[in-house]
């Protein structure tokens, strides 16, 4: 239902205009005058307002003016007498969206209506399309399929199903890697704001200052750079769902800020004293447990009680191993897709190794294991001896070469992160910093020392690289032409 702001000072006028709009579905909100329409603006932001030109006390033209200060994309439309049309072209110079001339009919009216109100539509998919766009860490749609069809994660379903249908705060913790974004996606999915934007931030991602003008926007001028007015992560999502990932990770400043959002809905963009009124039901997510954070004094106590509304746990893949198989075929059917490759298949001997590993990095783990065995794999089978050397288990001690390490090391990083394992060579144990190293020689080398291909292919930035090469050097670690 699409919100329309009538302002005139005719009551007749206006109350006409409110009824043709009502019989077509729009919620329709009416101001005597510029004065009143700007109270109602700051309450909350209707669609499309449609306002007569000529007013006492404040005319259209200088509503529109004061309208622009505040959102420079809002459809205006102006109704105007037929002496006063000249005008009212030169009003669109300035930024209104149309006029109609009185008399009008109801036809004419809802035409324009529906015109502005699709327009707006675009504008503000476009937003939304930037803002995701700008949000580190997120290359591709947001997936809301839940895969598993274990005990574990049918409870997890059912829960997930009642909390969608509500419109509480909803906090989701769990290890990295658990799923736990793929489960906000699956509650907004689910939810009754499905049509309505879903938008994600990771607050890990960005500074303080950064944060902050992402989540509520601000004014032209507000800063250094700031050169135009921006709508905020919390703007763009008003009907929706937003995400807040990693919310651990906000510094007390922001804290205080989202506490306020949550608590009264309502919010000011940066270089502003100007509340608005918002409807955004947010999710949280975090790593860590969020209630040790606040006894160590690292999170606000009153801001974990507002997030803590609809609490999820997301079950570690080793609490779920019963639905290895069930994601595995999951993940190779969609990179097969993606990749124009038959479905190669694990075999029950792949199924075995994998119940017996203990998945520290969870079903994103396996994601990714999935992915390599599915362009790796020689043949339509994924054999056992491919995916074997990708896993470690517990406290194992793993036995390799030099050159195994060279040509492994990537792989070895990621299964050995998180793990208390050891890596032996020649019966040194080495560290991962060591692994690290020889996995980026190694690429430097088949690419001829070609920073920007090597950076590439390790899936790693070039300033990057280039920072660890630096300090490897001053150690004496790596050789010099390097």
């Amino acid at each position: 239902m699409s919100r329309i702001l009538i302002v005139d000072d005719k009551d007749m006028m206006r109350d006409s205009v409110a009824a043709t709009l009502a019989r077509k579905g729009h919620a329709v909100i009416g101001a005597a005058g510029a004065e009143a329409a700007l109270q109602k603006l700051s309450e909350r932001q209707p669609d499309v307002v449609i306002t007569d030109l000529q007013m006492p006390e404040m005319s259209g033209l200088e509503l529109l003016e004061q309208i622009r200060r505040v959102d420079e994309q809002l459809p205006v439309i102006f109704m105007t007498a037929y002496g006063t049309v000249e005008t009212a072209v030169a009003a669109m110079k300035q930024g209104a969206f149309d006029y109609i001339a009185k008399p009008f009919s109801g036809d004419e009216l809802i035409i324009a209506v529906e015109r502005a109100l699709e327009h707006a539509r675009l504008v503000r998919e476009n937003l939304i399309l930037r803002a995701s766009a700008r949000t580190p860490g997120r290359t591709e749609g947001p997936s809301h399929v839940m895969i598993g069809s274990g005990p574990r994660m049918s409870s997890l379903k059912s829960r997930l199903a009642m909390i969608a249908d509500s419109h509480g705060t909803v906090l989701i913790l769990g290890e990295s890697g658990t799923g736990k974004e793929v489960a906000a996606n699956w509650i907004h999915a689910h939810s009754p704001r499905a049509d309505k934007p879903f938008l994600a931030i990771n607050c890990a991602a960005l500074s303080t200052s950064l944060l902050e003008s992402e989540l509520f926007g601000h004014e032209k001028g507000a800063f250094t750079g700031a050169d135009r007015l921006r709508k905020g992560r919390f703007e763009l999502a008003d009907g929706g769902t937003l995400l807040l990932d990693e919310i651990s990770e906000i510094s007390p400043a922001i804290q205080a800020k989202l506490l306020r959002v949550l608590q009264e809905r309502v919010y000011e963009r940066v270089g502003s004293s100007q509340s608005r009124a918002i409807d955004v039901r947010v999710i949280a997510t975090s790593n860590r447990n969020l209630a040790e954070e606040v006894r160590k004094g690292a999170f606000r106590s009153d801001l974990y009680f507002r997030l803590n509304v609809l609490p999820i746990e997301m079950p570690a893949l080793r609490e779920h191993r019963e639905d290895l198989g069930e994601l595995a075929a999951h993940f190779l059917r969609q990179v097969s897709s993606r990749e124009g490759r038959p479905v190669r298949k694990p075999g029950a001997d792949v199924i075995e190794l994998m119940q017996r590993y203990d998945w520290p990095g969870n079903v994103r783990e396996l994601q990714n294991i999935c992915e390599r065995a599915a362009v790796l794999a020689p043949g339509e089978s994924i054999e056992r001896s491919l995916i074997e050397p990708w896993l470690t288990t517990g406290r194992a001690v793993l036995q390799t070469s030099e050159i195994e390490v060279k040509q492994m090391g990537e792989a070895i990083v990621d299964r050995l992160d998180g793990l208390g394992g050891q890596l032996v060579c020649n019966g040194e144990e080495l560290t991962l910093e060591r692994i690290e190293r020889e996995a980026i020689v190694a690429t430097l080398e088949q690419n001829n020392g070609h920073r920007q291909r090597s950076a590439a292919a390790l899936g790693i930035g070039v300033r990057t690289l280039g920072l660890k090469l630096k300090k490897w050097k001053e150690q004496h670690l790596v050789e010099p032409t390097l």
